[in-house]
């Protein structure tokens, strides 16, 4: 999954406010063998200011208006057969009104980073016949939890999931349509995620697809002592393996040509072809 942010003022420093060029780089992550774009126009950083509905709803449609164009219009192809092909859409935002208005558009996912605090995301996605992304986390995004503490993280987490899946499902999405996303970096201290990847395997328990925001996260640099996100990607690569063998399906990536590399090359190294 390719990160796109129209933004300005991304943690990663490599948003655009132009949709043009969020198109442009949208292109180059398919042709590298992304299998989703997911687009977002606002920073989850909590030391900047939240934009509108309206803003966010300005920004994210001319791209997903043109997106379904994409591929016939710079004549992209697949790179392998194990590209999903055409590539998905999903659209990384939490509040009802702005996914109300941009589900018609032919999103394919909403990943939803607000821990879902009431039904009404579900029940959109559930209208529209889209996927939702439960992410566990605390409290709304842009407000800040960096002094969370967990006595035991990934048991506040299955409880979490147990919680947040039947409230989904009660909107009448199907269990299909569920993703989930351990959070990392949100509302957690460097041990919890260091506790999160190494014990993944608990999550299988739900029977749906986990996806892992791995790329360039503050716990990378916390580990290496990098403070600048983008010198991040071989700690990125690293998380994306451990995940990968713990059974995750889905990477959230900033560089999608490292992680398609990496999982190419990983696939033979585990299971030799016959």
């Amino acid at each position: 999954m390719g990160i796109v942010n129209i933004n300005d003022d991304s943690f990663s420093g490599d948003g655009t406010l132009d949709p043009n060029g969020a198109l442009a780089i949208a292109a180059r992550m398919v042709a590298e063998g992304a299998d989703f774009i997911d687009v977002g126009a606002e920073s989850a950083r909590t030391n900047r200011e939240a934009i509108s509905v309206e803003e966010e709803i300005r920004r994210l449609t001319p791209f997903l208006e043109a997106f379904p164009s994409l591929i016939a219009s710079r004549h992209l192809r697949s790179v392998d057969d194990r590209q999903l092909w055409p590539p998905l859409l999903s659209v990384n935002t939490w509040r009802p009104d702005v996914i109300e208005a941009v589900l018609p558009l032919g999103v394919d996912l909403v990943n939803d980073i607000s821990g879902l605090p009431d039904s009404r995301n579900a029940a959109l996605c559930a209208k529209y016949g889209a996927s939702l992304l439960i992410m566990h986390t605390v409290g709304l995004p842009k407000i800040p939890h960096t002094h969370q503490r967990w006595d035991d993280v990934l048991a506040a987490m299955e409880a979490f999931f147990e919680e947040k899946i039947a409230l989904a499902e009660a909107t009448g999405l199907p269990p299909e349509a569920i993703v989930l996303d351990p959070g990392i970096d949100f509302a957690k201290q460097c041990a919890d995620n260091l506790a999160i990847y190494r014990h993944l395997q608990r999550f299988h328990r739900f029977g749906r697809p986990l996806l892992l925001p791995i790329s360039r996260k503050t716990v990378i640099g916390d580990v290496l002592g990098i403070a600048n996100p983008s010198d991040r990607d071989a700690g990125t690569v690293a998380c994306l393996v451990r995940g990968a063998r713990a059974g995750a399906q889905l990477f959230r990536v900033h560089n999608v040509s490292a992680a398609v590399q990496s999982l190419r090359t990983l696939e033979p190294l585990l299971c030799p072809p016959e």
